[in-house]
């Protein structure tokens, strides 16, 4: 029996017992995962094809290891201009094992409800009576509140623009604010952001930023992949 499955934004066709690498997962070695966007289904002649995934169908499976692929070179140039930039990459990856394929009847978990905030009471307007009139004093002009500037949070090694957009979004607009905010935190608030984010240096390099210590930064930046160590 095999299924096509599809695993971090990638699809796969899995049979019992085999290796896959697939894109960087959350969990720890050892940890049981399964994938509920099964595609396909055979089992001998018997093949169940979803529309497009199937009602009750699962892959379990169970991660093996993390590791990183290997080193994929990227070269710009452009003509007659005196540009030229080389950069490498390494994908991170997980190595799982499928441990059990099921056509059907499997549970899927459930999401979580979201509570509804309460719309705040309408409040009664009353109006004051007029007072005695009192000789006329120059108005005091308040002091023009001062907001706190955002920072480029795209400094950041491993943020982009959009992640950078979605973290503002949140209230993370500052170095500091990141520095304060937990990797797995980060994680959750750029979910679905598009792509493999490892968040895990982020908190510290935004400390640097905000300490303003940016030699440092820049030298640790330098070893860093993606923001990945």
């Amino acid at each position: 029996m095999y299924a096509i499955v599809e695993i971090a934004g990638q699809q796969f066709k899995v049979a019992k017992d085999q290796k896959v690498f697939v894109h960087r997962l959350a969990g720890e070695e050892g940890d049981k995962v399964s994938f509920d966007k099964v595609l396909l289904t055979a089992d001998g002649d018997n093949v169940t094809l979803g529309a497009p995934a199937i009602d009750g169908a699962q892959v379990g499976a169970k991660i093996t290891r993390h590791l990183k692929g290997d080193k994929v070179i990227v070269f710009k140039k452009k003509r007659r201009k005196g540009y030229r930039v080389k950069n490498g990459h390494r994908q991170s990856l997980t190595e799982i094992v499928i441990e059990s394929i099921v056509a059907s009847g499997a549970k899927k978990a459930a999401p979580k409800k979201e509570t509804k905030k309460a719309a705040p009471k309408a409040e009664k307007k009353v109006e004051a009576k007029p007072a005695a009139p009192k000789k006329a004093e120059a108005p005091k002009k308040a002091a023009p509140k001062k907001s706190a500037k955002a920072d480029d949070l795209k400094k950041i090694e491993g943020i982009g623009p959009k992640i950078a957009s979605t973290l503002v979004e949140a209230g993370i607009s500052t170095f500091a604010d990141l520095a304060k905010t937990d990797a797995a935190k980060i994680s959750e608030i750029i979910a679905d952001v598009r792509g493999n984010h490892v968040t895990d240096t982020w908190p510290a390099q935004a400390k640097l930023a905000a300490e303003g210590k940016w030699d440092e930064l820049k030298k640790w930046q330098d070893e860093l992949d993606g923001g990945k160590a």
